[in-house]
C-alpha cells in the first residue's frame, strides 16, 4: 500500500534516478557475495588450485559487473533527455529494476554451470528482458514526445532506440545458439561489452553537438 500511495502521488525524475542508483549499487555489491573464499588450513599449492577452480565464478562476476555498468550508463543517458514522469513510466522503470535485481541469481548459475545450456539460457533471457525493459523506457518516454522536450531531435530518438535494441537481439540469438553450443552463446553475450563500451554517434549530442557536426568531420 505504501508503494501504491507513492505512485499515486507521483515521483519526480530525481527520485526515480535515486531509486535506480540505489538498486544498481546494491546489486553490484551483492554480486561479489557469489564468490566464496577457499576453506582454511590449505597448503599454498591447494590454495592456488582452489583459486584456479573459481575461475568460472570470478569471470561471471566480472562480466556481470561490467554489464550492470553498461545498463546503468544506458539508463543514466536516457534520463539526460527525460524531463518528467507519469504512473506508467514509473512502473516500466520498476520492471526494469526487477530484471536488474535478478542478475546476481543468473550470474551464480553461470558461475556454477558455465557451459550448461540451461544456465546459459537463463542468463541470456535475463539480459534480454533487461534490454527490452530499457528499450521500453525510452520508447514510452519519447513516443509523441510524451516525457521529453517537444523539440528533441528525431535523430537522437531513433539512434538511441536502435542502439538499445541491439542487446536483446543478440541475446535472443544467443538463446537460439545455446541449443547448438552454449559456448557460442557466451561469446555473443561477451561481444556486447565492446559494442556498448565504444563511443557512438550518440556521444556527439552529449557534448552539445549534432549529427551534422559529426558528418562534417567524417
Amino acid at each position: 500500500m505504501a508503494i501504491s500511495g507513492i505512485l499515486q502521488s507521483g515521483l519526480t525524475k530525481s527520485r526515480v534516478e535515486a531509486l535506480a542508483d540505489g538498486i544498481f549499487a546494491t546489486v553490484m555489491t551483492v554480486l561479489v557475495l557469489g564468490l566464496r573464499g577457499p576453506a582454511a588450513s590449505l597448503t599454498d599449492t591447494e590454495l592456488r588450485n582452489e583459486i584456479l577452480n573459481l575461475w568460472p565464478n570470478i569471470t561471471a562476476y566480472a562480466f556481470s559487473f561490467i554489464v550492470l555498468g553498461l545498463f546503468w550508463i544506458g539508463h543514466h543517458a536516457q534520463f539526460h533527455y527525460i524531463k518528467q514522469t507519469d504512473r506508467v513510466f514509473l512502473w516500466i522503470n520498476v520492471l526494469f529494476l526487477l530484471t536488474i535485481g535478478f542478475i546476481p541469481f543468473s550470474t551464480s548459475l553461470i558461475g556454477l554451470y558455465p557451459f550448461s545450456p540451461t544456465a546459459v539460457r537463463v542468463y541470456g533471457a535475463n539480459l534480454a528482458a533487461t534490454g527490452i525493459a530499457l528499450n521500453a523506457i525510452w520508447w514510452y518516454a519519447t513516443h509523441n514526445r510524451r516525457l521529453v522536450e517537444k523539440d528533441l531531435d528525431p535523430h537522437i530518438v531513433s539512434l538511441a532506440q536502435r542502439r538499445t535494441i541491439v542487446g536483446p537481439i543478440v541475446c535472443f540469438l544467443g538463446l537460439g545458439f545455446s541449443y547448438l553450443d552454449p559456448r557460442i552463446s557466451l561469446l555473443l553475450y561477451l561481444l556486447l561489452i565492446p559494442f556498448f563500451m565504444r563511443p557512438s554517434h550518440l556521444d556527439i549530442h552529449f557534448r552539445g553537438g549534432s549529427h551534422e557536426d559529426h558528418d562534417k568531420t567524417t
